[in-house]
């Protein structure tokens, strides 16, 4: 495509300077030349007419008086030859040369007198020339810009699709949180906000396919764990060698189906699609309470978590965990009072705010508050960097939503409620198992 669009554009700058260029040259040529004899025309009847004044007035024509008006201009002389009306000549200036390489006009005056006036006409050729030659350096000049322009703009138009198809790669390739920047032209942006959107379906889908996986093979151990201490029970009980022996056949099937989901339990964390899944508000804030709780406590300090309603994300469970005990610990190290830390659902969001009641960030260091080494602390100020990353890797966006006081949001997506795995999975019988016989 890069070649394509240099070419494309190239092309079209080669004939814009074409249809501008040539008759540029040629209007150029035709105004010098037609300028360059109206001013020898004008040249000459001055000439004319300050002979024909001193005529008048008696005065004699002599050599010294046609010299003083024997220039062009500083570089190109003229040939004057004076006849009168008796036919005595005078002549001034530097012989003609060839006719055809000559301007020349005859002029005659009211005591019959005549003047003509000569000059080489090579120096305007010359400057034609020149002129010519400039003309097309110029020319040369605009197409070798619109090449180079072309060359920038291809680079702009083709690195966001490389970066694009090396996106759409990852998520083919199991990379369900492609990380694409804007590239500020609209198609392409277009094309990249639908990716994501893919992506992101694509993660929920993953994330419920091992939710389903999780919660089938939770269903089928229960059942599978009562049919195996059945027939257990009746290995203990039979003598019946025959039996015994179909005993041990179903007890080996019933081991080899508890292979079975235990393979689908390992595919659910260790996939080769990446660590996506389905994360529950309720279990990070009751772990992040745990966690918290004492040393808060030393600090006589609160810590309060509040959930408006039984959320889901599609995350990695590590990472939302780490995020929030990022918060939280920012907090409790630079805030004062209650810490409040709450979550809601807003469409198809989750939002996690974490705020307390100190005197905020101050209004210099907000704006660079997640970059790395910002610290009012004395801390190497990289865990809200590390936080922010973790987040838009998720796919999702940590922000300073309010300086004073202190409070940041987290928002990530939320599992679709088409996708929620009660739907999914039929919830499985209850089994009891009676208390097992001993054998006799």
């Amino acid at each position: 495509m890069r070649r394509r669009a240099i070419q494309m554009t190239s092309l079209a700058v080669a004939v814009a300077v074409l249809f501008l260029g040539i008759p540029a040259i040629i209007f150029g040529v035709n105004s010098a030349w037609h300028e360059f004899e109206q001013t020898f025309a004008l040249r000459a009847r001055s000439i004319a007419r300050v002979i024909e004044r001193r005529e008048i007035e008696g005065i004699p024509i002599q050599s010294s008086t046609l010299a003083g008006h024997a220039w062009y201009n500083d570089r190109i002389s003229l040939q004057i030859i004076y006849t009168d009306a008796e036919g005595n000549g005078i002549q001034v200036g530097a012989p003609p040369p060839q006719a055809e390489k000559t301007f020349s006009t005859i002029l005659s005056t009211k005591k019959g007198s005549t003047v003509e006036v000569s000059m080489d006409r090579r120096p305007l050729t010359y400057r034609i020339v020149r002129l010519v030659l400039v003309m097309a350096g110029l020319i040369l000049l605009a197409f070798g810009v619109g090449v180079l322009v072309a060359l920038r703009q291809s680079r702009r138009l083709s690195a966001p699709l490389i970066y694009l198809a090396a996106s759409a790669e990852q998520v083919g390739a199991g990379q369900v949180r492609p990380q694409i920047k804007p590239s500020g032209i609209e198609e392409i942006d277009l094309v990249t906000q639908e990716l994501e959107r893919t992506a992101d379906r694509i993660a929920a889908r993953i994330a419920a396919e091992r939710q389903f996986a999780a919660a089938a093979a939770h269903q089928l151990r229960t059942p599978l764990t009562a049919l195996s201490m059945r027939i257990e029970e009746i290995q203990y009980l039979t003598q019946d060698p025959e039996i015994s022996e179909e005993v041990e056949k179903a007890l080996e099937q019933i081991e080899r189906l508890g292979g079975v989901i235990n393979e689908l339990m390992n595919n659910k964390v260790t996939s080769r699609t990446g660590h996506t899944e389905v994360v529950s508000v309720d279990d990070i804030f009751h772990q992040q309470q745990d966690e918290w709780r004492r040393l808060f406590q030393k600090e006589d300090r609160k810590l309060l978590f509040s959930i408006q309603t039984d959320s889901v994300m599609i995350a990695t469970p590590g990472s939302i965990s780490q995020i929030v005990a990022t918060l939280i610990e920012n907090s409790l190290k630079y805030g004062a009072g209650t810490t409040y830390v709450s979550a809601e659902k807003q469409a198809s969001m989750v939002v996690i705010r974490v705020r307390d009641e100190g005197a905020g960030v101050s209004s210099e260091i907000a704006p660079l508050i997640f970059e790395r080494g910002i610290s009012t602390g004395g801390s190497t100020g990289i865990g809200l960097s590390v936080a922010k990353e973790l987040a838009e890797v998720n796919g999702g966006r940590l922000e300073l939503t309010k300086q004073i006081p202190a409070e940041f949001s987290l928002t990530m997506k939320a599992m679709p409620a088409s996708l929620a795995p009660h739907l999914l999975v039929p919830q499985g019988a209850s089994y009891t198992v009676g208390a097992r016989r001993r054998r006799r």
